[in-house]
C-alpha cells in the first residue's frame, strides 16, 4: 500500500476498510542471498537500502520478538550531526541528510521535526572547544551557529542562566537538528522493505551460526535452518552474546542507557537542549511530554530496565539547567541496551568469516546514525567495500592504533 493525502481522503470516505497492514507478516524460506539479523532500525534500513539502492533480491530480516521492540523504540529521538572527528563529522552529516529526504524515500510520516539542537557552554575554554567543533562541522558541510548568552535566553529565557556553579554563558546551535518519532523510523523502514519484497520475520531468534572452513552459509533459528549467501548482524545491545556464537569476541560492552518522559505539558521547549556541564538533554514530545536522559548505568548488563540512582542524577541535571522541571511529574521511563565500544565510535566491517558482516558498538549515536548505518551496511554488503563516511569505522582499528575517541575520554567504554 501506498500512503498518500488521497489515499487518506478516500478511506475517510469509506469507513477505513481499504487499510492493510504496514508488511506482511513473512514466513521463512530455506534460502535467501542475504539475512540480516535484528529488527530494530539499523537492520530494516540494511534490508530497504540493499532492495532499494543496491537492487538486491531475496532478502530476509530476522528479529527475534517484535519490530520496534528494542532500542529503535526506546530512545529519546534526537537527530544531529555536530561532531568534529574526521572519522565521524562526515558521516552523521550524510545521516542527517538521509533524515532529511527520509518520509519520501520510505513513503512513510516518521515526524522528522528539525527543531534545532543546543548545546550549552558554561565557560570559556568550553566555549573554544564548542567554536572548534563548529568549524569542523562547517567545513563538512554543516550548519553550526554559536550564539552567546543575550542568543540563548531568546530562545529559551527559562533556562538558569545565573547557577553559582555552571552559569550558562552560551551555546552551540545546529538549526537542522531536532527529533524523529522513534518507533515511525522502524515501521517506515519496515513498510519500505516490505515494498520492496524484503521478508521481516518476527520471533525468530537466531541460537547459531552455519561456519564450515570459514565460511558462513546459514543461521540456525527458533523457526529453523535458514541458508544465506551473505549475512549481516546488527543486533545494539545484544551484539557481543550473539557473535560469541561465532566465537568471536567483541571491543564493547553492553550498558543500559535510561530515558524519562514526563507527563504532558503545555508548549515549553521548541529545540533539544543539552547541558554542557552534566550529561543531560532534554526536549519536548508532540504530545507534550518532556522527553529526557542522561548517562548509562555504569554496571555492565543485557536487561532493559534502570536503577535509582541514575533518575536522581538525571533528575539533579535537569534541575541545574531547567529549575521549572522539577515541577513536572515523572510519567514513565525505560533502559534500552547500549553496545558500548572501547572508543565510543562504531563498528561496520567484515569479519575474518567469510559471509559474515558486523554492525554495532553505537553507544549513545545508534538512533540518529540510523538511515547512514543503514546505507553504509547495505554498501558494505552489496560490494564488500566500504561506504566513504564509513571507511573508518573497521573492525581492526583498535589494534592499528586507529582510535576514533570523540569524547577523548580514553579506552573504557562506561566512559563513553
Amino acid at each position: 500500500m501506498r500512503y498518500s493525502a488521497l489515499k487518506i481522503f478516500k478511506e475517510a470516505l469509506t469507513g477505513h476498510k481499504g487499510w492493510k497492514p504496514v508488511w506482511r507478516k513473512a514466513e521463512p524460506q530455506s534460502h535467501y542471498d542475504y539475512i540480516i539479523i535484528g529488527g530494530g532500525g539499523h537492520g530494516l534500513a540494511t534490508a530497504h537500502y540493499l532492495a532499494s539502492k543496491f537492487k538486491q533480491k531475496r532478502i530476509a530480516v530476522l528479529e527475534k520478538g517484535w519490530i520496534g521492540g528494542g532500542n529503535v523504540g526506546r530512545n529519546t529521538t534526537i537527530i544531529r550531526s555536530n561532531y568534529m572527528l574526521n572519522g565521524n563529522e562526515a558521516f552523521y552529516e550524510f545521516s542527517l541528510k538521509l533524515w532529511e529526504g527520509l518520509e519520501q524515500d520510505v513513503n512513510y510520516n516518521a515526524m522528522v521535526s528539525q527543531r534545532g539542537v543546543l548545546n550549552l557552554y558554561h565557560s570559556d575554554p568550553q566555549r573554544d572547544a564548542y567554536v572548534r567543533r563548529g568549524n569542523s562541522m562547517k567545513l563538512h558541510g554543516a550548519d553550526a551557529v554559536l550564539l552567546d548568552q543575550s542568543g540563548v535566553r531568546k530562545l529559551y529565557p527559562f533556562l538558569n542562566f545565573d547557577n553559582a556553579r555552571f552559569p550558562i554563558l552560551g551555546g552551540l546551535l545546529q538549526p537542522r537538528g531536532g527529533t524523529v518519532r522513534h518507533d515511525a523510523v522502524a515501521w517506515g523502514y519496515a513498510h519500505a522493505a516490505d515494498k520492496h519484497g524484503v521478508d521481516i520475520i518476527e520471533n525468530c531468534e537466531v541460537i547459531g551460526f552455519d561456519i564450515q572452513n570459514g565460511v558462513c552459509s546459514g543461521v540456525e533459528t527458533s523457526r529453523g535452518y535458514i541458508g544465506a549467501r551473505k549475512i549481516g548482524v546488527a543486533v545494539a545491545g545484544n551484539s557481543s552474546r550473539l557473535m560469541s556464537k561465532a566465537n568471536m569476541r567483541l571491543p564493547m560492552e553492553s550498558h543500559v542507557l535510561q530515558a524519562f518522559v514526563s507527563e504532558g505539558l503545555k508548549p515549553v521547549l521548541d529545540g533539544v537542549v543539552t547541558y554542557g556541564a552534566g550529561h543531560f538533554y532534554v526536549s519536548q514530545s508532540d504530545k507534550g511530554g518532556l522527553v529526557f536522559g542522561g548517562d548509562i548505568d555504569g554496571y555492565n548488563s543485557y536487561a532493559q530496565r534502570g536503577n535509582l540512582p541514575v533518575v536522581e542524577d538525571v533528575c539533579e541535571g535537569g534541575m541545574s539547567i531547567m529549575p521549572r522541571i522539577g515541577k513536572a511529574r515523572l510519567l514513565r521511563m525505560w533502559g534500552g541496551i547500549m553496545d558500548m565500544s572501547m572508543d565510543g565510535s562504531p563498528i561496520i566491517d567484515k569479519t575474518h568469516i567469510e559471509g559474515l558482516y558486523f554492525n554495532g558498538g553505537w553507544c549513545y549515536g545508534g538512533f540518529k546514525a540510523t538511515p547512514a548505518s543503514g546505507y553504509s551496511f547495505a554498501h558494505l554488503m552489496a560490494t564488500d567495500t566500504h561506504h566513504e563516511t564509513a571507511s573508518a569505522y573497521r573492525m581492526d582499528r583498535f589494534s592499528r592504533g586507529f582510535m576514533i575517541d570523540e569524547k577523548g575520554q580514553g579506552a573504557q567504554p562506561n566512559l563513553h
